[in-house]
This record gives structure tokens, sequence and C-alpha cells, in this order.
């Protein structure tokens, strides 16, 4: 998960970008990822197996991840 900091970071970043519709976009996949991670977390889903679960937080994770990097490397 990404922790206060890195959250201020990124909203910092974001808040400052030149190009205002490429900022609302990846603001946008942001949310949407970490929302992902955020129910796989929670368990909302009762019909994922341990291992299917475990799978699917690496993968949101990974998601999550690489959403950062855009962000990061569009400054």
């Amino acid at each position: 998960m990404i922790d206060n900091y890195e959250l201020d970071e990124i909203m910092d970043i974001l808040e400052n970008y030149q190009n205002e519709e490429l900022a609302v976009v990846l603001l946008k996949e942001f949310n949407e990822k970490t929302t992902r991670l955020g129910k796989l977390l929670m368990n909302l889903d009762p019909s994922l197996t341990s291992e299917e679960w475990k799978l699917q937080c690496d993968q949101a994770k990974k998601d999550i991840d690489a959403v950062v990097k855009k962000i990061r490397d569009n400054q």
C-alpha cells in the first residue's frame, strides 16, 4: 500500500503538472488502482481462495507501482 508521505508526494506532483488533462487521467488511474487494492485487502470477495487473493493483491500492487512510475516519469 502507499503510505501518507508517498501519497502526498504523488498528489503534489499531479497538482503541479503543466498538462492538466494528463494529470486528471493519471489521477483517475491511480484512484482506480488503489481502490482495487483496498477492496482486495478488505477481502470483500469471499469466493477467492487464499492463493487467488494473494495473486490478485500482488498484481494490484504492481499496477499501482506502474501508475506511480508513470506519474513520476512525466513530471
